[in-house]
């Protein structure tokens, strides 16, 4: 179950947004119902970015290029050590 915090920690203007009550709380590109994990489907699939949107063109390359950026970094964050 999502806290409040963890519901405000997965939106982000512009970029995510999530709904625990649609898209079954998946975190989607803000102003669509595409889920983030669409896109890391795509590039694990051996897909393009620009497939990515050629097929979800409601979808921005700036916001596909920030959530890729921010998973990097958020791993990162997680493998550095302390």
């Amino acid at each position: 179950m999502l806290t409040t915090d963890t519901k405000r920690a997965l939106n982000i203007p512009g970029l995510i947004w999530t709904d625990p009550e649609r898209m079954s709380g998946a975190p989607c590109f803000d102003g669509t119902r595409v889920p983030i994990k669409n896109l890391f489907d795509y590039l694990a699939g051996d897909e393009t970015i620009d497939e990515f949107l050629e097929g979800f063109p409601g979808v921005t390359r700036e916001q596909a290029e920030a959530v890729i950026d921010l998973a990097r970094k958020k791993l990162l964050e997680e493998v550095s050590p302390r």
